[in-house]
Order: C-alpha cells, then structure tokens, then sequence
C-alpha cells in the first residue's frame, strides 16, 4: 500500500480516464484488493488447520498425486492461489501506497516494513509454529520471502515501468531454466543460492539450522510484476478498462498454463497418464511450489486476476465487504490464528489424547474444512477490530506494518 494524468494498460495503451467520482474509484478498487486477500486468507486458514491436525496421518507430500488421498490433494490445491496472490497484492499495494508517497518514502516504507516481517518470521510467528524461543530450525517461510521481496521491490521500484515488467515476467517465466544448478554446503555461494532459488538446510551453529522453504527469486518476480501493474488501479483509471485487462490476462494465464503443462516440456516436473483419469488429472495439477514453477504461478496469479475482477463488479454486496474487513488487517490475522490454532492443538491433545501416541488430529478431510469454517467466524472479530482501529487511528505508525 504518484498521481498520474492517465493509467496505462495492456502494457502500454493509455487507459480511458474515468467519470466516476474519485472516491466510489477509490473505494472499489481497494475494497476488491482486500476482499480477495480475505478469501485467501480463508483458503490459507484450511490449509493450516489441515498442518496443525492433519499431521498423525502418514503423509509426506499431500501433492504425491499417485498415492495420496483425493479429497486431501484438493483441499491442498485450494491454498496454491494464497501465496501467489498474495505476493502480487503486496506490489500492488507498494504502488497504491506510492499514489500518496514519494518515491523515496515509498522505498524507505518498504524497506522498514519488509525488515519488520523478516524480524517477525524468526520471533513471533517461529514460536507460533515451534512453540521454542530458539527452534532448533528455524523454517523460512512466506512471512520472511515476503519481507525480503519488500526489501527487494525498494530498490526496483525506481527502474522504468517497461523494465519493471520486463524484468518481473523474465523471472517468473524463465527461473525454471536455473533448476539443473545444485550448490552443496561448503561450495561458494552456497547460502545466497539457497535463499535464492534452492531449498536447502543452511546450519547456523550452535546446534541450529535454517530451512529456506520459500527460495525468495521467483516471489521478487511476482512482487515487481504486481507493483507494475499498478497503474490499472490508479486513481484516474477506468473501472470498465481494468476490468477487460483483469478477465484478458486471467484467462490468457489459464490458458497458456494448460498449453504448457500439456505439452509438458517446461515449467514444472513431468506429468504422466497413469491409465486412471482421476490419477491422472491430480497428476497435471502436481505443482511445484518449492521454489514455485512457472506452473504453479500462472494458474494461480490468472484465477487472482478473474477473481478481483468478478469481486470488483459486485463492490459493495455483503460476501464482498465481509471478505474486504476481512482483508483488511492481513497480517494482524495471520499471528491470531496462529497462536489460536497452537492453543486448540494443545488444548484438544490435553482433553482427548494423541492419535497413535504422535499427535492429535482428526481422522476424516472434511473435519479440517468443518473446523475451520468454525473458526473462521470467531476470527473475523478481532480481525474486523483491527482494520477499523486502523483506519480510525492513521496518527499511528505502527498498525500499517500489520
């Protein structure tokens, strides 16, 4: 989160400027933005109920499309949109912050903030997953690829636009060429390339290591290309014109993604007819997340556009607002339904014992969705505090860094 005469779209055609009144502008293309990090966040909450009482079940990759369980893949699949989107929501929201900052200011912002998440990650929200002070890992996860993107995106926001986007789709689109190069402990350059681009261990001492879950050089691809598309929200662009750029490029990204994945040649690992068509299918929809593929991004940053477009064309109904509240206080979220789900884990492990003796979890895929749509409701309180609280208290600098 540079006032301009015109937005561009279509990656450089002027976009007609609208009639509308600047602030229905304003508040529709910002309440979209934050209703779909609200359904995101919903999706993210499933998948984590699923991490925090799924884990008794002998599962190691609930993306194995040849053995795993159907309706655990599909609940998985449903949380691939929540990374993408939101990443690319985080550059789009660097820009919208820029309409009312300086560059320098908007740099400084991302600069301080992308630090502040990277802080975050090794204390708050590591013993919300380890329940450790000092974990014996430390599992770099989306919280630290986010800050570190913000820490990235402050230098690159002063490139061109063009170069902007030439540069974001050259990563995104090319980093899979880099997947044959493995570096090994030891070897120089060892650590920058596993934060990089390979998921590796990297030992810290004194009995510690790091695992970079989220290699960081793809997500710095889709936080530039989100902060260069900004101008489709600026504040003179047409609501009809973002639109018709919003549905195009959804629908060319699905597209191009099922062109691609069938001819199987780049962009992600093989998939294989395994002679039943549901194997099958779950086998084209096998994605690599770690660092994300070329395939893994285009189909969920596509359904993002689709979506911000449908949510923006129903601005106002009671799903959307609700999701926009919702959206509204992302990060303030993310650390409340962490330790919430820490809390329950421990709580109903006291109660009612550990399955197997390992942990405690529930035994059917339906119960995680059960669960967390009872969850959901509880949440979206404090969520809903949050946002109104700062939207009441701007005078404050620190509610814009949750």
């Amino acid at each position: 989160m540079t006032d301009m005469a015109s937005a561009r779209g279509r990656l450089g055609r002027p976009v007609a400027v609208s009639s509308a009144p600047a602030k229905v502008v304003a508040r529709t293309r910002l309440q979209n933005i934050d209703a779909l990090r609200g359904l995101v966040m919903l999706f993210m909450l499933v998948d984590h109920v699923r991490e925090a009482f799924y884990g008794h079940h002998p599962v190691t990759d609930p993306m194995m499309a040849q053995s795993i369980e159907p309706a655990l893949f599909f609940t998985r699949i449903t949380s691939q949109i929540c990374a993408p989107v939101f990443v690319a929501l985080t550059g789009l929201s660097a820009y919208l912050y820029g309409q009312s900052h300086s560059k320098r200011e908007t740099s400084v912002f991302l600069l301080k903030r992308g630090a502040f998440l990277v802080l975050l990650e090794f204390t708050v929200v590591g013993f919300a997953w380890a329940a450790q002070t000092l974990p014996p890992t430390f599992w770099l996860q989306v919280i630290w690829a986010i800050g570190l993107c913000m820490i990235a995106l402050a230098g690159l926001i002063y490139l061109p636009r063009r170069w902007q986007l030439i540069l974001g789709a050259v990563i995104v689109c090319g980093h899979n060429l880099l997947d044959g190069i493995h570096l090994t402990a030891g070897e120089p350059f060892f650590i920058p390339w596993a934060i990089l681009h390979q998921r590796d261990v990297i030992v810290l001492g004194g009995g510690m290591v790091a695992k970079t879950t989220y290699p960081i050089l793809p997500w710095i691809g889709v936080i530039l290309l989100g902060y260069a598309v900004g101008p489709w929200f600026g504040r003179d662009a047409d609501p009809e014109a973002r639109r018709r750029l919003l549905i195009a490029w959804g629908v060319g990204l699905l597209a191009g993604f099922v062109l691609i994945r069938f001819a199987n040649v780049y962009g992600d690992k093989p998939w294989v007819h395994t002679g039943d068509a549901l194997r099958t299918v779950m086998s084209f929809l096998s994605l690599t997340k770690y660092p994300p593929s070329l395939m893994f991004l285009a189909p969920s940053i596509g359904l993002g556009l689709l979506l911000l477009a449908i949510f923006e064309r129903f601005d106002g109904e009671r799903p959307i607002a609700t999701l926009a509240i919702l959206g509204g206080a992302p990060m303030f979220f993310y650390i409340v339904h962490l330790y919430t789900l820490k809390v329950l884990y421990f709580g109903a492990a006291a109660i009612w014992g550990l399955n197997q003796g390992k942990s405690f979890g529930f035994d059917h895929v339906w119960m995680l969705w059960a669960a967390a749509a009872c969850l959901a409701i509880p949440l979206y309180f404090p969520a809903s505090w949050f946002a109104q609280f700062k939207q009441r208290r701007r005078d404050l600098w620190w509610p814009r860094y949750l």
